[in-house]
């Protein structure tokens, strides 16, 4: 049975989106390790984490970001796949579902070059109302 919905649109754009934020922390991390003097073949259970404070906090910006795509999002994952499977996925709700992604990836940009926390505080509100929207019309729709 395949199921087809046009709300799987925005949710595979976001999951591109977060593998283009993979790639940016990546090309901006591993050369500031280098100059930092981290020869990552000598490294032994470190994690991101360790990074702070030693490379620069614009170079970590770019990973944060990327954790905080792997937070949230999953939330819009699960909704979008509901509204899909249920018939759901198209109108308002994908009104919705886009802009959610749009949201998500203007704070992607945010932080990950200006870091100004009022905007980007205020990008991830938005995106987070329409995320409830979202779940609140895949709950109503369920039960």
């Amino acid at each position: 049975m395949i199921i087809e919905s046009p709300i799987f649109a925005p949710a595979i754009v976001l999951v591109l989106w977060s593998l283009v934020m993979l790639g940016w922390l990546a090309i901006t991390r591993l050369p500031a390790m280098a100059k930092a003097g981290i020869d990552l073949t000598n490294v032994v259970g470190a994690r991101g984490a360790n990074l702070e404070g030693v490379v620069p906090d614009k170079v970590n910006w770019k990973a944060h970001n990327y954790a905080h795509l792997m937070e949230q999002p999953t939330l819009f994952y699960a909704t979008v796949i509901i509204l899909g499977v249920i018939g759901q996925g198209d109108g308002f709700n994908l009104q919705l579902a886009w802009a959610y992604v749009v949201l998500r990836i203007a704070h992607s940009i945010v932080q990950a070059t200006w870091n100004r926390v009022v905007v980007r505080f205020t990008l991830f509100c938005l995106s987070t109302v329409a995320l409830l929207a979202l779940a609140l019309h895949a709950a109503i729709a369920v039960f």
